[in-house]
């Protein structure tokens, strides 16, 4: 072959093969590099946010893990009316009562006992005018024996169908006598326990082993009530929830018939809780400076109150008798106890040789509560009401009786 016949051969080969478009080649690797591209921008895009992220998660984590070992202050919220305490005694915050003979100008509760509370003047019989809800129990002597008024919720009042004879220690009325659900009102007698209950008007009676009992206590269910009197005191069976068990059970007594009481009596340097079988286990101790107690215990769900008459206290020095106290000591261990020191009236002040000035002891005791914050006491001639939670005493109503027992229709 020679050489000059090389050149056409290949010219010739070459035609067969498709000539390939360049601008197609260029446009398409142009893309693939823009893509290229594209992906490395987004793959760090991905990075820079996955890695805020994760330190955002992290720092939260650390943040709240912090706040847990060291939270942030905060000021706590009092309640409306909130009265600083005036010191502690025995470690319990304590509050001063409003001077005697400032009642009147007390804020007023109002309540069914109106502002003055007084017998009726002709009251229908309960048989003709029967009641929902007690509120309060009177009594009125008439000829050596006493008629029971009785006050509804309604403010309304009605004549109980039965004459009480006088006990031991005078008027067969104690404070205890309306059971927890407003039905009942019970009257210890010679030897016996009279119930009426205010919703039919039937009576009943129990005869007691003794003949001097003079306190009536009723358990939460008003299934039972305990009849104390001096170194007796019985449990009776007034309602259906018995199961056997005998209508009048002997069960230890103590040396003040008032401080038989359930479900709690505070006596003796403690809260003692009752038990099902009549006698009390410890709930908790106190340090109270108390020289003697005086009328019975009463609790809500949350607390329990009674009035002592105090040794000397030193934060609160008397001038003309001993100091008297109202506890409200609290049976849940997250809620706070306190204390109210009922004020006295310097003796210097002009005019306080009134009666009404004075608060002796054994003036003044508890009768109930209000609601679950307010204990009712009896002071001379008055029922005022005390806030556990703001410290404030409010008048509920002035007395022209000689005395009451009040029930759960006192509330609205």
């Amino acid at each position: 072959m020679r050489r000059e016949d090389i050149q056409p051969l290949l010219y010739q080969a070459a035609d067969r093969v498709p000539e390939p478009d360049l601008a197609d080649a260029a446009w398409a690797d142009g893309v693939a590099t823009r893509r290229r591209r594209r992906r490395n921008v987004l793959i760090a895009l991905l990075t820079v946010l996955g890695i805020a992220v994760g330190a955002a998660i992290g720092f939260g984590v650390s943040g709240s893990r912090s706040a847990e070992l060291v939270p942030p202050p905060t000021t706590p919220t009092l309640p409306q009316g909130y009265l600083p305490p005036a010191g502690q005694i025995a470690g319990i915050d304590y509050w001063v009562a409003p001077p005697a003979g400032s009642e009147r100008f007390l804020d007023r509760l109002y309540t069914p006992l109106g502002d003055r509370l007084r017998l009726p003047d002709d009251p229908d019989s309960l048989s003709e005018h029967r009641l929902e809800n007690l509120a309060a129990v009177v009594l009125e002597e008439r000829g050596g024996r006493y008629d029971a008024l009785l006050l509804g919720e309604d403010s309304s009042w009605a004549r109980a169908d039965l004459q009480l004879r006088k006990i031991r220690t005078g008027s067969p009325l104690s404070s205890g006598a309306i059971s927890p659900d407003g039905r009942f009102a019970a009257f210890p007698q010679p030897g016996e326990l009279v119930i009426v209950d205010v919703t039919t008007a039937e009576v009943f009676r129990f005869t007691l082993p003794s003949q001097d009992v003079s306190s009536v206590s009723w358990l939460p269910t008003a299934e039972r009530i305990l009849v104390s009197g001096p170194g007796v005191a019985y449990r009776v069976v007034v309602g259906e929830g018995g199961d056997g068990e005998k209508p009048v059970t002997a069960i230890p007594s103590a040396r003040n018939p008032a401080s038989i009481t359930a479900p709690y009596r505070m006596d003796s340097g403690a809260v003692l809780r009752y038990l099902v079988n009549g006698e009390y286990s410890l709930d908790s101790e106190l340090q109270l400076p108390v020289r003697t107690w005086v009328g019975q215990t009463f609790s809500t769900y949350t607390m329990t109150a009674r009035l002592f008459i105090a040794n000397d206290i030193q934060q609160v020095p008397t001038k003309s008798s001993q100091p008297q106290v109202v506890a409200a000591i609290s049976t849940l261990r997250a809620l706070r106890s306190s204390l109210l020191v009922l004020g006295e009236t310097d003796p210097s002040t002009p005019g306080t040789a009134d009666p009404a000035h004075v608060r002796e002891p054994g003036c003044c005791a508890v009768l109930g509560w209000y609601d679950d914050y307010k204990p009712l006491i009896l002071v001379r001639g008055w029922v005022l009401a005390w806030d556990v939670r703001t410290g404030k005493v409010q008048r509920v109503t002035e007395l022209a009786v000689d005395g009451v027992a009040l029930g759960p229709g006192i509330r609205p």
